[in-house]
């Protein structure tokens, strides 16, 4: 098994399977306490190896994760988005989570625009959903500018069991009939 070679270009980004020189910054990333409040919490060094190593054996295990995104300009890892389903996951999710420094710039939407469009075409999936904690704002007005609707409320499955989240989501038709 090998991680696929995938890479995707927006007009400012560049979205491709982790690698190894992305770690120290998603190490940062994942020690930024405002950063990582939304996406697992705040984690030592040693715990963000491991939630990073998951990404990497999602791609060469199921052939699909999230993304690194690269911000073209500068070369620099700026966070991760993209498909992502674990066992027990509540639906087909394309999720996002940038490092601090890229938000409000509008890299969350594009990035997040061109997976769901790799994700329909490449995956075959039917539907994709988003899970947002209630108190994440900024991510509940990205879904919503991307077209997806408040579907659920519900309990994450394990290790997040303790997580409620607001499950948004679209069909691949909704998808494709927005206006972009």
């Amino acid at each position: 098994m090998s991680i696929p070679d995938i890479r995707i270009e927006t007009e400012r980004l560049i979205l491709r399977p982790p690698m190894a020189e992305d770690f120290d910054a998603y190490a940062e990333n994942m020690a930024d306490v405002e950063a990582a409040r939304f996406i697992g919490g705040q984690q030592p060094r040693e715990l963000a190896w491991r939630g990073f190593l998951t990404l990497a054996g999602a791609w060469a295990i199921q052939g699909f994760a999230m993304f690194s995104v690269i911000e073209k300009a500068s070369g620099r890892w700026i966070g991760r988005l993209g498909p992502w389903h674990p066992e027990g996951w509540p639906g087909t999710e394309v999720g996002w989570g940038l490092a601090r420094e890229a938000w409000g710039r509008g890299y969350a939407y594009e990035g997040t625009v061109a997976a769901i469009d790799w994700a329909f075409e490449n995956l075959n999936w039917n539907d994709i959903i988003h899970s947002i904690d209630a108190d994440n704002l900024a991510s509940i007005a990205l879904a919503r500018r991307l077209g997806s609707r408040l579907r659920d409320i519900r309990k994450m499955p394990p290790p997040y069991q303790s997580t409620v989240a607001q499950i948004w989501g679209q069909t691949r038709e909704q998808w494709k009939a927005r206006s972009r």
